[in-house]
């Protein structure tokens, strides 16, 4: 046979793209953000500011859900390392606004560094806020699972995080929980059934899912409208936890508006003088009880006799006995105390404050932070022991619940007072350090919640302000001016019931937690590419 009848050769087969599979799986399990990073970088920017003006003192508590749409819209459909970058920015731009206050006592290093830390929590937790918006609707691709499961994870997820930054790491930092921008909103009622944890997931779920609805073509507009509108009134019409009293007592609080601050440089019984001079006005008006505020007796009774014989002079002459913080020192160890004095007795009770502000009142592991801040660490001179006795005082009859200043923002605290049988709350507080910025409405926000939350009427007393007695609905019952010196008294209500909150609020949070991380969990592994097979070529 010739050379030119030898047949061509069939032309060779496209080379086969063993990848083509795992790319297309990769674009489906990450479908392109609503924004562009650098878009979403400025409305992270913005956002925090906007969430900050949700809570006290601005108080326009609907900016709060604006600010957590903002934040989740710039983490939809981000890679992870866009998701940490967003999620630090919004945390930093959040932190760094809301507890300004601290630059006023400690400086603006420690206030930097504590936004920061919170930040990387924040940035952490948008992570997997940004996992969820890519595996759920991957795992349960229905309507139901890209517009209810999805919203539900998102939050539970959002809830977790401040779970966990509320106990860990040093006891942990609870002040900026979504829920503590509610307290004068009509959604504040809720945290009777759900507690704090319950009314935050509550509250990033209504904007998660008004964010999934608007973001589904299947839905029409105005069904879209009705099933948002049906939730958020489902929510709003749920009954306030009713609080029957069992009866009243007659409270006094005394505001001496003192030089409290760590650094006003008074001269030891400078503020219990003017907690005194408080008092002597009200000589003459039949209480059932005293209360002064926090290291109100800077001079401590239990050592120093000249301000025993002080306490023992105004609990003759009123008839009553009076509950006032004080430092305590036994052997070594010293303790931000409330005591129970009345006349002849002495101290009858003693409550030690059991979370210190770490960094604030005490430094944990100093030997590894001094080194790294010498100068900032030597600022707290000496550190307080967390206390180990129950806070529940017996006041004439009447059991008490004590917090003394960042107690309150600890849901444990408020629990074991109310299993201890407390039927009233005294919050015992100094806001001198923080001078007249937002922080004392943060914490009288707190107050106003707990109240609601333990169906408890809460007396806050401080130094200098925001001073006010709570009814066990949330109501304020009488007040005194901000750094104005003065008294209020008035019959507070007592009650023994106990809210859902209360029986259940520790284990709702986890229910909460463990849901949606599961779920999540679950879906990461559903949603996971098994990898592309290895095509059959035809021989």
């Amino acid at each position: 046979m010739s050379a030119s009848t030898v047949a061509a050769p069939a032309a060779l087969p496209a080379p086969i793209d063993f990848t083509a599979g795992d790319r297309r799986t990769r674009k489906r399990a990450r479908p392109k953000p609503p924004l562009p990073l650098w878009f979403a970088v400025i409305v992270a920017i913005g956002a925090g500011p906007i969430l900050d003006g949700g809570f006290p003192d601005r108080g326009i508590w609907p900016l709060a859900f604006v600010g957590i749409g903002l934040i989740l819209v710039t983490l939809m459909g981000r890679s992870v390392w866009g998701a940490l970058l967003i999620g630090f920015i919004a945390g930093e731009s959040f932190y760094l606004v809301h507890i300004e206050w601290a630059t006023v006592y400690l400086g603006p290093v420690p206030w930097a560094a504590l936004a920061t830390v919170e930040s990387i929590f924040f940035a952490i937790g948008a992570i997997v806020i940004t996992l969820a918006y890519r595996f759920i609707p991957r795992a349960f691709p229905g309507v139901a699972g890209r517009v209810w499961l999805t919203s539900a994870v998102v939050a539970a997820v959002w809830t977790a995080r401040e779970s966990l930054v509320s106990v860990w790491p040093y006891g942990g930092f609870p002040w900026a929980r979504m829920a503590l921008s509610q307290s004068e909103s009509p959604f504040a009622p809720l945290v009777a059934w759900v507690g704090f944890s319950g009314l935050s997931f509550i509250m990033v779920f209504i904007v998660a899912l008004a964010l999934q609805l608007a973001r589904t073509s299947e839905v029409r507009p105005v069904t879209k409208a009705g099933t948002l509108a049906l939730v958020v009134i489902g929510v709003l019409i749920v009954p306030a936890w009713p609080t029957p009293t069992t009866g009243s007592t007659r409270v006094a609080a005394v505001q001496g508006n003192g030089p409290a601050g760590y650094f006003d440089g008074a001269a030891p019984g400078t503020v219990m003088n003017t907690q005194i001079d408080e008092t002597l006005k009200i000589l003459d008006e039949h209480v059932d009880m005293v209360v002064w505020p926090e290291n109100g007796a800077d001079l401590d009774p239990q050592r120093v006799p000249q301000s025993a014989a002080a306490l023992d002079y105004l609990s003759r002459r009123m008839n009553a006995p009076f509950i006032v913080g004080a430092i305590s020192q036994r052997g070594d160890k010293y303790f931000n105390s409330s005591l129970l004095w009345s006349y002849p007795n002495g101290v009858t009770d003693v409550y030690d404050k059991k979370h210190p502000v770490p960094f604030g009142e005490y430094v944990p592991d100093r030997a590894f932070w001094e080194p790294l801040a010498p100068d900032l660490i030597g600022l707290i001179g000496r550190d307080y022991t967390p206390g180990t006795k129950d806070n529940v005082f017996d006041i004439g009859g009447v059991l008490t619940g004590i917090s003394i200043c960042f107690d309150i923002a600890d849901d444990q605290l408020t629990r074991d007072a109310v299993a201890g049988g407390a039927r009233l709350i005294l919050a015992q507080t100094n806001n001198a350090d923080f001078g007249k910025t937002d922080e004392n409405e943060q914490q009288l926000a707190i107050a106003r919640l707990r109240a609601i939350e333990s169906a408890r009427s809460i007396v806050n007393i401080s130094t200098v302000g925001t001073s006010q007695m709570i009814g066990p609905d949330g109501h304020t019952i009488t007040s005194i001016p901000a750094f104005k010196p003065g008294s209020m008294i008035a019959e507070v209500p007592l009650t023994d019931t106990v809210t859902p909150a209360m029986s259940f609020g520790h284990q709702f949070e986890l229910f909460i937690d463990g849901m949606g991380l599961a779920t999540l969990v679950l879906a990461g592994i559903a949603s996971a590419p098994r990898g592309a097979r290895r095509p059959r070529v035809e021989r």
